[in-house]
């Protein structure tokens, strides 16, 4: 399928949303091409990669033409191909790479980096978290889907968004049995609680989960059937989110509720960085157990990102007739 936009990414699912936020914003139709890059070019820097295109073997989307108007990268395996297919249509691709791959900003038409990050320049555009696909608009049409569905559910509504182990958090099982039963604390005080899992969760965590927060008052989604994932943020009145992905917590904070970090062990300065700043904008604060609430407004970077590429294409007579 031929399209003005093309989405590059590996296949991870944090990628994916940031990558597809994006080009909802900018309103073209769009196509997903997810890369799986092959040796030489998987083990060396992005920076030192040749004929990027080349560089997506047949385990994944191949790269040919026709070229795209607009190609929007995320992640560093994205960005070498990103710029080659540029070369190859002479100039005629607006290049934009969602975090830093370790090339110079003035590489790319647009490089989005989320404020933790340090890489800044002038085509550089900060977010504040991850830029993503939720909008108040998808939160109030799930709302009004699932409203029937989790009709028993008592208020408060508590939207739990548990991840997993990463490169430098991890969930053990103490964690996950302390976090569970600080939820099924929240459901005997007569909580309502929409949980969902994520595929980092794991199946021992899961079934800590499940053993240890039962009752009417609790559904929990881990994937089987229809995602209730918008609808869960869409109905809530509190979000709780585990502190191991920016994604997760910076979608939550699009519902402009209260979002309530679950500590998990291990951490980095990039997230250190990041959990700050949030903090420090009012949006999020540690869970201490209690379901303390406070206000603020939404920022919407991914919107800003949208209508400042759809800017570019214009002025460079690149935006479809």
């Amino acid at each position: 399928m031929n399209a003005d936009v093309w989405l590059l990414y590996d296949g991870k699912v944090g990628l994916r949303s940031q990558v597809v936020g994006v080009a909802e914003a900018v309103g073209l139709p769009f196509v997903e091409k997810k890369l799986a890059i092959r040796y030489p070019w998987k083990g060396l820097p992005p920076l030192l990669w040749w004929n990027g295109t080349a560089a997506a073997s047949r385990a994944g989307d191949r790269l040919n033409p026709p070229w795209p108007r607009l190609v929007i990268g995320a992640g560093g395996r994205a960005a070498a191909p990103a710029l080659a297919i540029r070369r190859k249509n002479q100039g005629r691709t607006v290049v934009v790479q969602i975090q830093d791959p370790k090339i110079p900003p003035a590489r790319f038409d647009l490089m989005i980096v989320a404020d933790h990050d340090k890489v800044r320049g002038p085509n550089v555009m900060v977010s504040l978290g991850a830029v993503h696909p939720v909008t108040p608009a998808k939160l109030a049409a799930a709302a009004e889907l699932w409203r029937p569905r989790l009709a028993h559910l008592p208020h408060p509504r508590i939207a739990v968004v548990i991840g997993g182990d990463n490169g430098v958090y991890r969930l053990t099982p103490e964690i996950m049995t302390g976090i569970a039963d600080r939820l099924a604390a929240l459901a005997r005080d007569g909580a309502g609680l929409m949980i969902t899992t994520s595929r980092r969760t794991g199946a021992e965590a899961e079934a800590i989960l499940r053993t240890r927060v039962q009752g009417p008052g609790v559904e929990i989604w881990t994937g089987e059937g229809e995602n209730p994932y918008f609808g869960y943020l869409g109905l809530a009145d509190h979000v709780l989110a585990t502190a191991d992905s920016i994604s997760m917590i910076t979608e939550a904070s699009a519902t402009g509720k209260p979002v309530h970090v679950l500590a998990l062990e291990g951490g980095s300065k990039k997230f250190e960085r990041f959990h700050e700043a949030m903090q420090a904008a009012g949006i999020t604060h540690p869970f201490g157990g209690t379901l303390d609430s406070w206000s603020y407004t939404p920022r919407d970077d991914t919107g800003a990102a949208g209508a400042r590429i759809r800017q570019m294409m214009q002025d460079r007579g690149l935006w479809p007739a």
